[in-house]
């Protein structure tokens, strides 16, 4: 269902600023499988108060981009590597006024869930279920930058995913929602 974590590890060639994301899955309570989002803070330079996994540009001592997604997300959300199992990774995906190419990294989460998010950069720690993110799928219309135009994007707890993120979860989704309709049939 993912993609092989190795052979998304580097940047391509023709990239353009390369960067990693985390797509933090565990198994909940009564087996729901969730996922674990931050929601960006409002005085942020870029893409503030926005719905985004924890990630960011790979830095020099990044020996992989897989290194730089579980970096972040210690940064991040207080997420150790002890904690992560990589399983795979998603398609590449861009970002329009960044300029980032961002690389997901699947990672199921070990033992409890103690968050110790960034003050510098985290608002908060989202945990929706998968089955509800995918319940919020829905098409909004915004304005950015004076700018109106229609996205996909997921509404779920009175956020608004869109960007990026939500291309992210969009394939995620694709590609373990036959897990999620076999889970619900058990």
């Amino acid at each position: 269902m993912l993609l092989d974590v190795a052979s998304h590890s580097e940047p391509q060639a023709d990239e353009q600023v390369p960067a990693a994301v985390l797509v933090p899955l565990y198994e909940g309570d009564g087996g729901e499988l969730s996922v674990v989002l931050t929601k960006r803070r409002a005085d942020l330079r870029r893409h503030a108060g926005e719905i985004s996994f924890p990630g960011g540009r790979r830095d020099p001592e990044d020996a992989t981009l897989a290194d730089t997604a579980l970096r972040e997300a210690e940064e991040e959300i207080g997420l150790t590597r002890g904690q992560v199992t990589l399983v795979g990774a998603l398609e590449r995906t861009s970002t329009f006024v960044t300029n980032y190419a961002i690389h997901p990294f699947v990672g199921v989460l070990d033992g409890e869930r103690a968050w110790r998010a960034s003050e510098l950069e985290v608002d908060a720690v989202l945990e929706p279920t998968l089955r509800e993110v995918r319940a919020g799928m829905t098409r909004t219309r915004m304005e950015r930058r004076g700018i109106a135009f229609e996205t996909d994007a997921y509404v779920f707890g009175g956020e608004l995913v869109w960007g990026a993120t939500a291309r992210i979860l969009e394939d995620l989704l694709e590609r373990v929602g036959p897990l999620l309709d076999r889970r619900a049939d058990l």
